[in-house]
C-alpha cells in the first residue's frame, strides 16, 4: 500500500506511522510516498531522525551505530534528510535520542536545509527578474497572462466561456514564472515552522 503525506513536524509524522503500525501496516520505504506492507505483529515502534551525509561511509557508520543500539534503518538515503528507524530490541530504549538537545537538533538541521533551498531559489529567480526573462508585472497582476481581447469586459456566459477556454493556456504561460516565488514562499514557511518546533522541543514543551 502507498500513501502520500507531507510533514514538517516529525513528532506528528512518527505518531501517524505508529498508528499505521497498530493497524497492521509496517513502513517499508519512503520516497515521494510512504510504502507499507501488511504485518502480523503490531509492536513496531518507528522513530525519525534528520541528517545528510557527505560520504557513503559516514552514512553506513551512522546506520550501524543505530543498529547496534537496537534500531533498524527502514528508509532514507545519505542525502534524503529524513531517516526512518524501527525498534528491533524489545528491551532497549523507546526513543532513538538520549536527550532533549539531540532531539531538538534535527529540527535545526531541517531548518538550515530549507533556508539554503530558499536562498538557492532566490539566486535563480532574481536574475530572471532583473533581465526581464520573467515579467514581474504578471506576478502582481495574473490577468496579464490572458490574451483574449476584451476578456475582462465580458459578462455572463460569454465571459465564462472565454475565461475557461484560455485558463489552461494562461496557466502554462505562467507556470514557470510562478514556480520560483511559490517555492521561495514554501521554503520560508518550512524554515519558520522548523525553527518553531526546534524551540519547542529544546525548551521541553513537547514532553
Amino acid at each position: 500500500m502507498r500513501k502520500f503525506r507531507f510533514y514538517i513536524d516529525l513528532e506528528k509524522e512518527e505518531k501517524w506511522l505508529n498508528e499505521m503500525a497498530m493497524q497492521g501496516w509496517e513502513l517499508t520505504g519512503k520516497s515521494l510516498q510512504y510504502e507499507f506492507r501488511k504485518m502480523t505483529s503490531k509492536e513496531t515502534v518507528v522513530k525519525i531522525d534528520y541528517r545528510h551525509f557527505k560520504t557513503k561511509d559516514d552514512f553506513e557508520e551512522y546506520i550501524t551505530l543505530f543498529r547496534d543500539s537496537g534500531w533498524a534503518h527502514i528508509a532514507g538515503t545519505k542525502t534524503a534528510g529524513k531517516q526512518y528507524f524501527k525498534k528491533i530490541n524489545r528491551g532497549g530504549d523507546t526513543d532513538i535520542f538520549s536527550d532533549v538537545p539531540s532531539k531538538a537538533a534535527r529540527y535545526k538541521r531541517l531548518s538550515d536545509v530549507c533556508l539554503w533551498a530558499a536562498i538557492s531559489c532566490m539566486v535563480f529567480f532574481i536574475p530572471l527578474i532583473t533581465t526581464k526573462a520573467i515579467n514581474s508585472a504578471v506576478l502582481l497582476n495574473p490577468k496579464l497572462l490572458y490574451f483574449t481581447p476584451g476578456l475582462w469586459e465580458k459578462t455572463g456566459a460569454a465571459f465564462w466561456q472565454a475565461f475557461l477556454f484560455e485558463t489552461p493556456f494562461a496557466v502554462m504561460r505562467g507556470a514557470g514564472w510562478f514556480f520560483f516565488p511559490i517555492m521561495i514562499i514554501l521554503y520560508v514557511v518550512f524554515v519558520l515552522k522548523a525553527q518553531k518546533l526546534y524551540r519547542r522541543t529544546r525548551d521541553g514543551s513537547l514532553f
